[in-house]
């Protein structure tokens, strides 16, 4: 066998085996999206049931007498404030069903209907005092959530009583029960009652973490690496700093929460549960990401164009800040968008710093009482109604609808400006 033929076979194996490992990679990245589709498909179909609520429709009775106000005079907001709103709506079932008559039954008809109900009544005759005085009022109220589990998924559970279900039935028959959007999840805070809760809280609480944590690390990480990259002399204290950088990159998300709990808690005594202790907690866990990518940005840009500013009579500083920087901004950006995006969905070193207490009220600033998505996540999964599960679902969908689009915009914002040396 001559070295032709020798050649030819040791060719012919290594296409094979190049081959092989092309079919292998593909294979792997095949296994790995519908691993992944798998994942999205189980979360959606878990979350419908989140964005639509059932709703009851009840002829509620607003004349004076049925609200015990006066039969003459003007009628004040504080009037108004003082009516039991529970009561209005309890007649308004009664009425709907004046065939129940026992105590019993009387309970679980009160049980069609959120607690929340008289809330929206009081809501509606207070933005619209007009309506007082008048026979009555079509109002339609949430379902009680295990009311609206049953009516959108026919699923019976223990909770449902047999009687409740023939109620549901004739309110069928009379058109007086149906399904919507549900507005409130994105438009209230969180609640103990699953047909009540919302994410527009946690959105919000994000948005203050992300800002304290965008205005912290992005300054001080770009301003690091611009110093240990262009102007640090090169020696033993140089780097231990960048080593030090690099294994802070790697240590776990929750330790920098004990961090946070240690300083800014207990130390400068900053409010628990606040955006601006959150922000400052997830600095701390972004910049080692911020200033690795700012780092590396800055290292692409080609000496040539450093050496060209330097040979024109340039300072150091020029070169920096009017040439190196401004080529390196679009590697900056994408680097702080991926550390933004790592810090959206951290919970751990949230949880430390006590984000994870209930918050109704949807915060106003840094400095008020805030939860985020992942931490709402974390506590509604552990709630024991079944309804929170989906409500789980629908919030997962949505963190991960914000994850997605910040890595767009990473991905858009390299392929924009990114420059081919």
């Amino acid at each position: 066998m001559n070295s032709t033929e020798i050649v030819k076979r040791s060719l012919h194996k290594r296409y094979a085996r190049e081959k092989r490992f092309q079919f292998y990679g593909r294979a792997a990245v095949m296994v790995g999206f519908v691993f992944l589709a798998m994942l999205v498909l189980d979360i959606t179909i878990k979350a419908m049931p989140a964005f639509s609520v059932t709703e009851i429709k009840l002829e509620v009775a607003l004349d004076r007498a049925s609200l015990e106000l006066p039969a003459e005079g003007e009628i004040s907001r504080q009037m108004i404030s003082a009516i039991n709103f529970g009561g209005v709506i309890k007649k308004a079932l009664r009425d709907a069903f004046p065939e129940i008559t026992s105590r019993k039954q009387k309970k679980l008809l009160y049980r069609l209907v959120s607690g929340g109900a008289e809330f929206d009544l009081a809501d509606r005759l207070s933005a619209d005092p007009e309506l007082v005085g008048n026979d009555s009022l079509a109002l339609w109220v949430k379902a009680d959530d295990d009311i609206d589990t049953f009516y959108k998924l026919d699923t019976r559970t223990s909770r449902v009583d047999d009687r409740q279900v023939v109620m549901i039935e004739k309110l069928q028959a009379d058109e007086r029960i149906r399904t919507a959007f549900n507005t409130t999840l994105f438009s209230a805070g969180d609640s103990r009652e699953p047909e009540q809760a919302g994410i527009r809280g946690a959105i919000v609480g994000s948005f203050w973490t992300l800002l304290v944590t965008l205005l912290v690390s992005l300054p001080v990480g770009v301003a690091a690496a611009i110093y240990l990259e262009e102007f640090a002399p090169q020696n033993r204290f140089t780097d231990f700093i960048e080593i030090n950088i690099n294994n802070l990159a790697a240590v776990p998300s929750i330790v920098f929460g004990l961090l946070g709990l240690a300083v800014f808690i207990n130390f400068f005594g900053m409010p628990r549960s606040a955006p601006l202790v959150g922000g400052l907690v997830l600095s701390l866990m972004t910049l080692p990401t911020i200033i690795i990518a700012s780092r590396a940005a800055l290292k692409s840009v080609p000496p040539s164009i450093k050496e060209a500013a330097l040979g024109i009579g340039a300072s150091k500083m020029q070169v920096v800040f009017h040439h190196t920087l401004p080529l390196a901004m679009p590697g900056i950006l994408t680097g702080s968008i991926i550390g933004m995006a790592q810090a959206l969905g951290e919970s751990a070193p949230l949880l430390m710093i006590g984000m994870v207490a209930f918050i109704v009220d949807v915060p106003g600033g840094i400095l008020d009482s805030a939860t985020v998505l992942p931490v709402q996540i974390y506590l509604w999964s552990d709630s024991p109604e079944r309804a929170f599960t989906a409500l789980t679902a629908a919030t997962i969908l949505v963190l991960l609808g914000f994850l997605t689009l910040m890595n767009a915009i990473a991905i858009y914002l390299r392929k924009r400006f990114e420059r081919r040396w």
